[in-house]
């Protein structure tokens, strides 16, 4: 009788022990950040992939980064981001009127908001119509090749204090 009752206590024992290991991955799950919130920090880009004059979107923070390669035949302006000798545009590809998201057009070297009609530079600067100002530069930190975003480096506290991010 008492190897039943050994068993029985030896089952009920593992069991909790079975149940207690599930409490506490469910527990540790419910400590662990959510993607979302992970993607808030910092986002590292590769720059030494971009082509010249063709637009990539990347996410940071729930939003379109637009990343734009300049060719020498495009106007120099002080909103440039320079890497390894290249010149980007790097900005939240939003438009400033209502949000919406501008579409690139390459052999023009500007962007047009399909929402109002308004229109942008190959800097992100409004050229025409509602956007009241233009494209935001999110902070960023040059790291060799790469752009870091989320982390407010020189060369970005250069421009913020200049009033070119915004």
């Amino acid at each position: 009788m008492s190897s039943r009752r050994d068993f029985m206590g030896m089952a009920l024992g593992g069991f909790a022990a079975l149940g207690g290991i599930a409490a506490l991955y469910a527990a540790k799950r419910t400590w662990d950040p959510l993607p979302s919130v992970s993607a808030a920090g910092f986002t590292t880009i590769d720059l030494s992939a971009a082509k010249e004059n063709e637009l990539a979107v990347e996410k940071w923070r729930g939003k379109p980064i637009f990343i734009l390669k300049k060719s020498s035949s495009m106007p120099k302006s002080d909103r440039d981001i320079e890497v390894g000798g290249n010149r980007y545009l790097v900005a939240i590809g939003l438009c400033t009127h209502l949000g919406c998201v501008p579409a690139y057009l390459p052999s023009d070297y500007m962007f047009k908001c399909a929402c109002h009609g308004g229109e942008f530079d190959a800097a992100g600067i409004n050229t025409f119509g509602p956007p009241p100002s233009p494209l935001v530069i999110p902070p960023f930190k040059i790291n060799g090749n790469s752009i870091v975003l989320g982390e407010e480096g020189p060369e970005y506290k250069k421009m913020k204090d200049a009033g070119l991010t915004a």
